[in-house]
């Protein structure tokens, strides 16, 4: 597993050893010693959580707050997302600033997303299956995000913002300016 570190201190890209033959391709997704061993972390997942969606779909910027705060490790398992994570980590050198990634069937890219950090993504093929896990139960009063078009993050999405797929709940996030700070 090759692991790198992004431009936010703490959020790796891994990228899975892939053993391709003539019947196929096999990887070990996930291991709990390599994955430790290789961050340098002691994260103990205790949910899984899968979804499915299609093109244009907009899930976020989502993250929990205090004793339920949740890091993940995400994935994609058919299609493709593009992938972003916001710092929200007040005395991060990085707080404030997003990364985003392409997540798709054929790179099998995973990113771990540390606690402090909002987490979304836009669906860029039809029938894509997004999988996670997460080191925290989730806990609906400790729910937080930010709205998708903050003009002060600036986030690309990929897409025209017309074919945007968005929950009611979603589009009255605050701005990140007046977001609950981890």
């Amino acid at each position: 597993m090759l692991v790198t570190e992004t431009k936010l201190k703490g959020c790796f890209i891994l990228q899975p050893t892939i053993f391709k033959d003539k019947r196929g391709y096999f990887i070990e997704s996930f291991n709990q010693q390599t994955f430790n061993d290789s961050l340098g972390l002691k994260v103990n997942f205790v949910q899984d959580n899968e979804s499915q969606s299609s093109k244009g779909v907009l899930r976020g910027l989502h993250y929990q707050t205090g004793n339920h705060a949740q890091a993940k490790l995400v994935r994609v398992v058919k299609g493709s997302v593009l992938d972003v994570v916001v710092d929200m980590r007040e005395s991060s050198e990085t707080f404030g600033d997003h990364f985003s990634i392409e997540l798709n069937v054929e790179n099998k890219a995973q990113l771990y997303v540390p606690r402090g950090f909002a987490h979304g993504f836009i669906v860029l093929e039809d029938e894509t299956i997004f999988s996670y896990k997460c080191d925290n139960l989730y806990n609906k009063a400790s729910e937080a995000g930010i709205i998708y078009n903050d003009k002060d993050l600036n986030i690309n999405w990929e897409l025209p913002e017309k074919n945007f797929i968005i929950s009611e709940k979603d589009l009255v996030l605050p701005k990140f300016k007046d977001a609950q700070i981890c």
